[in-house]
């Protein structure tokens, strides 16, 4: 049984299911049936099991693998900002004073006593 730091995706147990069905098409027959062993045995999930064969029939077929690189960066682990917010005095919007409820010069409020 492979273990995860044999397979040929990284991170493969942290990748969303969308992002998973996207880079199994960079792999070869071998490396996509080494991972299908792998999520057979431990989550199984139906939805990626499914994907994975089907590519793995059109490779056999003679589909090739795309050119993507499966360990490229991942859009859903975007890299941390370059700093702190950029808000300040000299950026924030001036302050704001609501009125009081229930102030007769308010006509949003109900007035009493007329």
């Amino acid at each position: 049984m492979s273990e995860r730091l044999d397979l040929p995706l990284p991170d493969y147990d942290h990748l969303p299911v969308g992002s998973l069905i996207s880079r199994i098409r960079t792999l070869d027959a071998d490396g996509l049936q080494s991972v299908l062993s792998y999520e057979k045995a431990h989550a199984n999930r139906v939805q990626v099991v499914s994907a994975m064969t089907h590519r793995l029939d059109d490779l056999k077929a003679g589909t090739q693998p795309s050119a993507g690189d499966p360990a490229a960066a991942q859009p859903e682990h975007a890299p941390a900002a370059a700093g702190g917010s950029q808000v300040s005095q000299a950026t924030s919007g001036p302050p704001i004073n609501p009125p009081s409820h229930g102030d007769p010069t308010n006509p949003a409020q109900p007035r009493s006593g007329s």
